[in-house]
């Protein structure tokens, strides 16, 4: 384990450093969030009564997204991790006594936590002193703060597994270009990333809450509000975690077999 903590403390602290990047990011997330929750606002000054969600919750959603992009956003990708496949790199990682997967693994898992530290403090700072119901409110409960927590964590972990999955698959591309965009698309639309899950038609959203897409962001933010709450809550957790499990598995499983097929030209 010490030698993957070990990536995971190379690339965290490689990440904090680029400050001027996180404050373009801090920038641009303030003025996307902000945008977001005004076009809302003008859909729920006709009639609240008809949204699945309260404006509160909804604006706590939006919010949350925005400070924890780096954590739940699958489109940020290692393009180190691409390059090293594409180019043959990644014969010298081999080399490595450890387990390829959980290397690419754990450096992701540093990236993304030296990004999201960055930009969401100063994003939940000034998010919470906005008048309600258009700031980051306090969560439902305490039992919905811990829940949170909990689930936050197995939705990043599933981001990663899934994203694991995408990187794996270009042992078989010549280029990712079309598979990144396709995925990105797929995961934001069936997520909650671009439009949160409850504002789906009811047959679709049934359906899409038992996809692992929506095991990501969806879970822990709608948890926070109070959208998910109580047995409901302990479920889709427990969801999280049966999606999690899957997708290490097929990723490995897949990751070992790309690997049986890898031919360097030139070595």
């Amino acid at each position: 384990m010490k030698k993957y903590l070990s990536f995971f403390r190379m690339k965290f602290m490689a990440g904090i450093q680029y400050r001027v990047a996180a404050l373009a990011g801090i920038i641009t997330q303030y003025a996307w969030g902000g945008m977001e929750i005004l076009i809302y606002r003008c859909f729920y000054l006709e009639n609240q009564a008809t949204f699945p969600m309260e404006m509160q919750a909804l604006s706590s959603y939006i919010w949350l997204q925005q400070g924890f992009l780096a954590l739940f956003s699958v489109g940020m990708f290692e393009n180190d991790i691409f390059q090293s496949i594409t180019k043959g790199d990644v014969a010298y990682e081999l080399c490595r006594p450890c387990d390829l997967y959980f290397m690419w693994f754990f450096r992701n898992v540093g990236t993304r936590l030296s990004r999201a530290l960055l930009r969401c403090v100063p994003i939940f700072v000034v998010a919470i002193f906005i008048p309600k119901p258009y700031g980051l409110g306090l969560p439902a409960s305490p039992e919905a703060a811990v829940l949170f927590f909990l689930a936050g964590i197995a939705g990043f972990f599933n981001v990663i597994a899934f994203v694991m999955i995408i990187y794996i698959s270009t042992f078989y591309m010549l280029s990712m270009q079309g598979m990144k965009i396709f995925c990105i698309a797929i995961v934001e639309m069936f997520s909650g990333s671009i439009i949160p899950i409850p504002f789906l038609p009811d047959g679709l959203r049934q359906v899409v809450e038992l996809l692992p897409f929506a095991a990501l962001e969806n879970v822990p933010l709608r948890i926070y509000g109070g959208d998910i709450a109580g047995i409901e809550a302990m479920r889709a957790i427990l969801l999280q975690v049966f999606w999690l499990v899957v997708l290490i598995c097929v990723g490995r499983a897949w990751m070992q077999r790309a690997l049986k097929q890898v031919v360097v030209q030139g070595g």
